[in-house]
């Protein structure tokens, strides 16, 4: 299993606001193990454990264990990541929360919660409520509190700065205790917070559920620019799931051996060569044409960097003898690995 990742977007904004709240920047990043260019763009995925351990260092420098409550109803969604611009521009809650649910992989991988939604809009006795079904755990980095709080913060701080007129949040229902900084929750959250609850739950006025609660229209166009984007992002990630990615980062490192194994590579990959042979065949693909298709892949970065020759392409990607490489190359391309060369240099 691979380490659950996240948006880098939100590790370089909290980076930001502890820093600016007192925390070492360099203790920040060495904490967490990341560099500054690992944050440079926002759609950039980072581990969890990163940030949560960057968050464990700036509340032990500021002493603040609200530092992470503090930062999310201090910054807005939409300059950290591409969820909050379709967010903002959704028509309704109702359709928010549906956005919301569709792209939360793209924040964080650990998000989703099997077999339903993670957010539910629920309607309950003359009430509104916004419940969040995420199970929550906790580790020395990352009390248990840390996420709920983020979360429902998160909701608040929005409508707060885009509906700073009317009433959103009522109250709020968790299932962890009252955290260290309890005595701030007044001042932070403004509602009255019902501790070891059987869920973690926000209600908020009525009045958003109804038709009238409409946002404010003519966003449709940059809804539409914004989930194509999106989309754009979790088709990347689904690719990077797939057997097939994970099979190319297993032969890239050896693809100058030329010859490579199945068996090997399944054992690599922690399965049995049935198990790896069945996942190839549910993808529809085969590992020759995995390894042929790399190779093809790699020759064209290759030359058209122009840094080095034909033959040392050909060594580099597994040819035994650079005439073997030249006819698979005017297979792939129609053309010779110097006529492509001498074409990506004259563009």
């Amino acid at each position: 299993m691979s380490e659950p990742m996240m948006a880098a977007g939100f590790v370089a904004a909290f980076l930001d606001y502890a820093s600016e709240k007192g925390a070492p920047r360099g203790a920040l990043l060495t904490a967490s193990g990341l560099r500054e260019e690992d944050l440079d763009d926002q759609d950039n995925r980072v581990p969890i454990a990163a940030y949560q351990a960057m968050i464990g260092a700036g509340i032990a420098a500021t002493q603040d264990t609200a530092l992470l409550l503090r930062h999310t109803l201090d910054t807005k969604l939409e300059t950290i990541s591409i969820v909050g611009q379709i967010v903002h521009t959704s028509a309704s809650l109702a359709h928010s929360i549906e956005q919301l649910n569709r792209y939360l992989r793209l924040m964080s991988e650990n998000d989703a919660v099997a077999g339903q939604d993670r957010f539910e809009l629920l309607a309950q006795n003359g009430e509104a409520w916004i419940v969040d079904h995420m199970p929550i755990g906790g580790s020395s980095e990352a009390p248990p509190y840390l996420a709920l709080e983020a979360s429902f913060a998160r909701f608040i701080s929005e409508f707060r700065r885009s509906f700073p007129d009317l009433t959103f949040e009522l109250e709020m229902e968790v299932t962890y205790g009252p955290p260290p900084h309890v005595q701030d929750y007044p001042d932070l959250f403004r509602v009255p917070v019902r501790f070891n609850s059987t869920r973690n739950a926000l209600r908020i006025d009525p009045v958003w559920l109804s038709a009238d609660s409409a946002f404010e229209p003519g966003h449709q166009y940059a809804f539409g620019i914004f989930t194509r984007h999106a989309d754009g992002l979790l088709q990347e990630l689904e690719r990077s799931d797939g057997i097939r990615a994970q099979i190319e980062g297993q032969i890239l490192p050896d693809l100058h051996k030329g010859s490579l194994s199945m068996d090997k590579i399944s054992r690599d990959l922690g399965m049995s060569r049935q198990t790896l042979y069945r996942r190839l065949k549910e993808e529809g693909v085969t590992f020759a044409e995995i390894h042929d298709s790399l190779r093809e892949r790699m020759a064209r970065d290759y030359l058209a960097a122009r840094k080095v020759s034909v033959n040392e392409t050909a060594y580099l990607l597994g040819f035994s003898e650079a005439s073997s490489f030249v006819r698979a190359f005017k297979r792939w391309t129609g053309m010779t690995p110097s006529a492509f060369r001498e074409e990506g240099a004259g563009a």
